[in-house]
């Protein structure tokens, strides 16, 4: 039996993956894009070590921010641990908002060849200007990737330009399962409740000590464009750090982006994933 907690951010996916490992005989494996680097935990709220309750945990925080990271790596390493995990005769749990991984991991997903494309079109863009020229041509994949993730949206939009139709919509039997006895498990569907979540997770983010400890010095010593430096709060806390904004503004505009993506997340989730047990 393999195990998935799916669900938007402030769910309490953690949680859930964690007592369900506890009775299972399970093991943790990671699927949030962001939780795979150090130094952002804070940000990415990556379960801390007293959260994990004695629980192997793996693919949490092995990388540098400066280090690429992609689907089809997770790809690799998500299947590769689970299937180490299942020798073992335990039984591995994945946990995370990245619902794309989620689905290359435990699903038919195959990858096609970069497409080679002018992108120039796009560079003048901000963020969330491209990011809606990505909603008009594949609403889809837009919903599963934040807009802060410039690479992402710029690879969506190349494939769309390059091939007709939309990334969402190119590969084949992505809905064959890769392990038997899948079993998914949903929360989130409380909107309300999810947000009030988002609210208070944010404003106990920006009371904790690493905020001072660990976020600026990361800050001082790598740029936003960094592959690892994407988590939403990001730009808020250089903005803070450098007196840009005052703490309730960050809190403000990261309550804001969090409760925006949060409500894509919930949209790819319960389109592309088929049979989840939603919880709540």
């Amino acid at each position: 039996m393999i195990a998935a907690f799916l669900g938007p951010t402030a769910s309490g996916k953690s949680e859930a993956a964690v007592s369900f490992a506890l009775e299972n005989n399970g093991e943790v494996i990671n699927c949030d894009a962001l939780q795979v680097y150090r130094g952002t935990e804070l940000l990415t709220c990556a379960p801390r070590e007293e959260e994990r309750k004695g629980v192997p945990h793996h693919l949490y925080c092995f990388l540098g921010v400066d280090q690429p990271f992609d689907v089809r790596t997770y790809q690799s390493l998500a299947r590769e641990r689970a299937s180490e995990i299942l020798s073992r005769g335990k039984t591995p749990v994945f946990v995370g908002g990245t619902g794309l991984y989620l689905k290359a991991a435990l699903f038919d997903y195959r990858f096609e060849e970069e497409p080679e494309v002018d992108l120039s079109q796009f560079e003048r863009l901000g963020n969330e200007e491209l990011h809606r020229k990505l909603e008009e041509v594949d609403p889809l994949e837009a919903a599963s990737v934040h807009p802060n993730n410039r690479r992402r949206v710029l690879r969506a939009l190349a494939i769309y330009l390059a091939r007709g139709r939309p990334k969402s919509k190119q590969y084949q039997g992505k809905d064959i399962p890769m392990f038997e006895g899948i079993r998914l498990y949903g929360l989130g569907l409380d909107r309300v409740w999810v947000y009030s979540n988002i609210d208070a997770r944010t404003k106990r983010i920006f009371q904790d000590d690493r905020l001072i400890t660990e976020i600026f010095p990361l800050l001082r010593s790598h740029g936003d464009e960094e592959p690892g430096m994407k988590a939403i709060g990001i730009s808020e806390c250089r903005l803070l750090m450098e007196g840009g904004i005052d703490k309730e503004e960050a809190i403000a505009r990261v309550i804001h982006k969090t409760r925006q993506y949060a409500k894509r997340q919930l949209t790819f989730f319960r389109r592309q994933f088929k049979e989840v047990a939603w919880i709540r």
